[in-house]
């Protein structure tokens, strides 16, 4: 029996061409507008934005010109969009005068934002309640929206520079946003800023057995920390950073995004609300953020007339108008009266004779029944007073017969 042999050929695998990896495009962020804004004097109303604001930038502070200069700015305020406000020195607008940090709150899905003023001495910063329903501000023609607020809800600061955007940074009340210039870019939550208070004790004891305590409550520094999940570079942070804002922005910065230069160095008024004030609908619950539009409500101080203005004439075509309308029947005053409701004096002035040359015949013609009761009772005054209304007197028959005969 013959063994038949052969080979076995085999195919080449075949070759799979796998498409090369695209990169994801990712948006480049829109171009920052920087402004000078010039703050206000009180605290604003709070206004609701749809967005996050961006990360912050990096801006150095000059050397203070002045010992009691004020570092004001460096921030991202709401103008439409959010702008960087520029960082300056500035000095207080009024003596013991102190400057509040910008406010940011994540709240229903929106930023609730106060932008940075100067407050009297003694008022103190209001939150904004948790009852208060704000509308939605809308966007300037042209600006594309941004990110939602990613993070827990409460008071917040931007995220670190380069960081992803949309990332908020969870923070105490009245912390700076430029604390977190020198941290790491940080991709998803975790970062949060807390609070280094420094209490000081002073006690005082006099011979009467009376000790004073005074507590001064100094807040010099805050701790940021994040966990490795939270950064870019998969590290975790943890840092203590001056409170003061002009120290925080001078520290060195990981990622180099400066803030541009204002093109104008003249300074944009605060931004003002096109909504008047919010009332919660019955359906929507605490804290929420609705988009109701409402009227705009904008308080005036009261201008003064003056003569020969639109005002003026429209006030006395009023007046006139009133007078032509009241009843004909009016009060009589004394001359003395009527100088001290008019203030003049009691001489009379040519300009008084000619107003009353000037006054109208119809005012005469008004009341003909006043005129009439009046002519009526000047008759009755010029009457003599007599029972007999002046008839000639009779003599007396008795009296004359007594004096006839004694």
């Amino acid at each position: 029996m013959l063994l038949v042999g052969g080979c076995v050929i085999q195919a080449p695998p075949r070759e799979v061409i796998q498409p090369a990896p695209v990169a994801e495009e990712v948006a480049p962020p829109p171009a920052v507008v920087s402004v000078y804004e010039e703050p206000p004097l009180s605290e604003p109303a709070p206004i609701a934005v749809g967005w996050a604001p961006p990360p912050m930038l990096v801006e150095a502070p000059p050397p203070p010109p002045f010992p009691y200069a004020v570092w004001v700015g460096g921030y991202w305020v709401w103008q439409g969009n959010w702008v960087w406000a520029h960082g300056h020195w500035m000095e207080p607008p009024r003596p013991q005068y102190v400057w509040v940090h910008p406010y940011y709150e994540h709240r229903g899905g929106a930023v609730i934002f106060i932008s940075g003023y100067w407050s009297a001495p003694g008022v103190g910063f209001v939150q904004p309640s948790s009852e208060l329903v704000l509308a939605v501000e809308p966007p300037a023609v042209g600006v594309i929206p941004g990110p939602r607020p990613i993070g827990p809800e409460g008071c917040f600061v931007p995220a670190p520079p380069g960081s992803r955007r949309g990332i908020i940074v969870p923070a105490p009340v009245g912390t700076a946003p430029a604390v977190v210039t020198s941290a790491p870019p940080v991709v998803a939550v975790g970062m949060r800023v807390t609070t280094n208070v420094s209490n000081v004790h002073n006690t005082n004891i006099h011979n009467t057995n009376i000790t004073n305590v005074t507590n001064v409550t100094n807040v010099t520094n805050v701790t940021i920390v994040a966990p490795p999940t939270a950064t870019a570079n998969g590290r975790a942070f943890s840092s203590s950073v001056p409170a003061a804002p002009h120290l925080a922005a001078g520290r060195p910065a990981l990622v180099q995004a400066r803030a541009p230069q204002p093109v104008s160095t003249r300074a944009v008024m605060p931004y003002v609300s096109a909504h008047a004030h919010p009332v919660a609908p019955p359906s929507q619950p605490h804290g929420a953020v609705a988009d109701v539009h409402l009227q705009p409500v904008v308080a005036r101080e009261p201008r003064p007339v003056h003569a020969g203005s639109a005002g003026s004439a429209q006030t006395e075509h009023t007046a006139h108008r009133e007078e032509r309308a009241s009843p004909p029947a009016r009060s009589v005053q004394s001359a003395p009266a009527k100088a001290a409701a008019a203030g003049t004096p009691m001489a009379r002035t040519p300009d008084a004779k000619a107003a009353t040359a000037r006054a109208p015949a119809a005012a005469t013609a008004r009341a003909p029944a006043a005129a009439t009761a009046a002519s009526k009772t000047a008759a009755a005054k010029t009457a003599p007073a007599h029972p007999d209304n002046g008839k000639a007197h009779k003599p007396d028959a008795k009296k004359d017969a007594q004096q006839a005969h004694p």
